[in-house]
């Protein structure tokens, strides 16, 4: 015999639509420490892996040749960096996201964990893409004198 809680107009709770809000004994929980310090200082690497993002991609996307027929191999290379380079942004950005919708889940510790290492292996995988291809993002077209030789 479980009893319902009536409201002023007399309908039960069970008719009451909306997320139910939850308040504990003693107010507001308070924020974790620790992970509000380690918010802190992934935070600002999630920024500055952004601002180097959009830094490399307008530098590749500025080395762009005009369009033209043939020898395009370089520029498929350019246009695949700066590809990656959008993808790369945009995860960050969806990390930094991630992290400003901070609730007192245990889960985010792990968040933060995966957060980290996929920084590093994009720094990792830019890093590599660009280094193997240089030469082809800052010339993608060889003269033609080169191919003589």
């Amino acid at each position: 015999n479980a009893k319902k809680r009536k409201l002023e107009d007399g309908a039960g709770d069970d008719k009451v639509g909306g997320t139910k809000v939850f308040v504990m004994p003693g107010g507001m929980m308070k924020s974790n420490g620790k992970l509000v310090e380690l918010i802190e200082k992934v935070k600002p690497e999630i920024r500055t892996l952004i601002e180097k993002c959009n830094t490399v991609k307008m530098w590749v996307q500025l080395l762009i040749p005009r369009i033209e027929d043939g020898n395009n191999f370089g520029v498929s290379i350019q246009e695949e960096t700066v590809a990656e380079l959008r993808t790369v942004e945009g995860e960050a950005a969806s990390f930094l996201d991630q992290i400003s919708r901070y609730d007192t889940s245990m889960l985010l510790y792990l968040n933060l964990k995966i957060i980290v290492s996929e920084l590093r292996n994009q720094y990792v995988t830019l890093h590599d893409m660009i280094l193997k291809n240089i030469e082809k993002i800052k010339r993608p077209r060889s003269s033609n004198s080169d191919a003589l030789y």
